[in-house]
């Protein structure tokens, strides 16, 4: 509901966190992502739970995502955004090399 407020009062674009995923590195909620999708028509940016490359791949493949971000898993070297990036690129993911 908070979702269809926000873009009925004008956002173009809704970067959604899940508290629940965030700081775990186990994976976006794909589920949430999908449901609020259902329901706006603007972009969503996903946020919380990456942490690796298979979970950046997995959310633009399972989801309506146009953006993902991640932060601790690139902040502390446990992933390389190069390799993130070539590794989207390989699943014909559009990405900037």
């Amino acid at each position: 509901e908070w979702a269809k407020e926000a873009v009925g009062l004008g956002a173009g674009e809704i970067l959604l966190t899940s508290m629940d995923k965030d700081g775990t590195k186990s994976g976006f909620d794909l589920n949430m992502l999908n449901a609020v999708a259902e329901v706006v028509d603007v972009p969503i940016i996903a946020s919380g739970g990456a942490g690796n490359i298979e979970h950046m791949v997995e959310v633009f493949e399972e989801t309506p995502a146009t953006g993902a971000l991640a932060a601790s898993i690139f902040h502390y070297g446990e992933v390389a955004i190069a390799d993130t990036k070539k590794a989207m690129a390989d699943a014909g993911i559009e990405v900037r090399l």
